[in-house]
């Protein structure tokens, strides 16, 4: 059984097919020839979190490609009234195929999948963001023909970015990680990037992180949970706001997984501006996620289309 609770619950030619995937679903899209390949599939959606792209991006997908979507509202299901998850989940997995949670705590995650008959897809955790992580790839080599590429992350080490580091480590694209003291990339996700071939370095500088960078990735500075340190949070990262006058002497490509706090984390000018690629990893998430469906769920339907 393949759950996705990280990147890197993925191979490295897994993540090559589901990437493919994703390609020739959205040709076919744009030339208005979308095959029915999750025709006669169901996902359950659980949202324990609010949700933009993550909760429209699957559901469209799904319709898109001709399955079922369904949204389910914790408060709604017997687990609020003592159910066990595992007798929920082997409940579930008599009416859906496959199961999209996006949690609070990422042990429910774990939880979940030990039980589950059918996969289980980490729509987002306080831990780790696989799919934002596909469709960071995804952009990527649309963007540069490729993963021969020179990545950096300036910005708080959360869940966005410690997949995000795990996924280079997989497809081979040298990373440099800026954060503020105290605020870094796991433990264990720095055991996976010193083990792997890429070529790492850890700096608490932005400027340093940027200089050779070819695309900077930043993300929220208070992610949810985290608002009651909101003013500690900001003074700690002042001066690691993605902006004009950090990229000036750089031409690197800018990314941001949404949502923004324009003008904190990024000036609003560079997130509107010709070097950004924040709109395209969006709408990527549309067919990061359809590729990463078809490949769980009807791979061997799938045909050059």
């Amino acid at each position: 059984m393949t759950h996705l609770l990280d990147i890197d619950d993925l191979k490295k030619s897994d993540i090559t097919s589901i990437l493919k995937f994703a390609k020739e679903i959205k040709q076919s899209k744009i030339g208005g020839k979308t095959q029915p390949l999750l025709s006669g599939k169901t996902l359950a959606m659980l949202f324990q979190k609010p949700s933009t792209r993550t909760r429209v991006s699957f559901e469209v997908g799904m319709n898109m490609l001709k399955g079922d979507a369904v949204l389910l509202d914790p408060s709604q299901l017997q687990l609020s009234r003592g159910e066990s998850l595992s007798d929920t989940t082997k409940s579930l997995s008599l009416y859906v195929d496959a199961i999209m949670v996006r949690v609070i705590d990422h042990s429910f995650l774990q939880q979940l999948s030990s039980t589950s008959p059918i996969p289980v897809i980490n729509g987002l955790s306080d831990k780790a963001h696989p799919c934002q992580s596909l469709a960071d790839l995804l952009t990527i080599d649309e963007t540069f023909g490729g993963f021969n590429t020179h990545a950096a992350w300036v910005g708080d080490g959360n869940n966005v970015s410690n997949s995000f580091a795990r996924a280079c480590s997989i497809m081979g694209i040298d990373l440099t990680v800026a954060t503020p003291k105290g605020y870094g990339l796991s433990a264990e996700t720095l055991s996976i990037l010193e083990s792997s071939s890429i070529s790492l370095t850890i700096t608490n500088d932005p400027k340093e992180a940027v200089s050779e960078a070819d695309v900077v990735y930043t993300d929220t500075w208070i992610s949810m949970g985290d608002e009651t340190t909101r003013e500690k949070r900001l003074s700690d990262f002042s001066g690691f706001q993605i902006n004009s006058t950090l990229l000036e002497k750089t031409e690197a490509s800018v990314m941001h997984c949404l949502p923004a706090h324009r003008n904190e984390e990024i000036s609003t000018d560079v997130l509107d501006g010709n070097r950004s690629l924040v709109w395209a990893q969006a709408e990527n998430r549309l067919y990061a996620q359809n590729g990463l469906l078809v490949f769980l769920l009807n791979p061997s339907q799938y045909v050059d289309i």
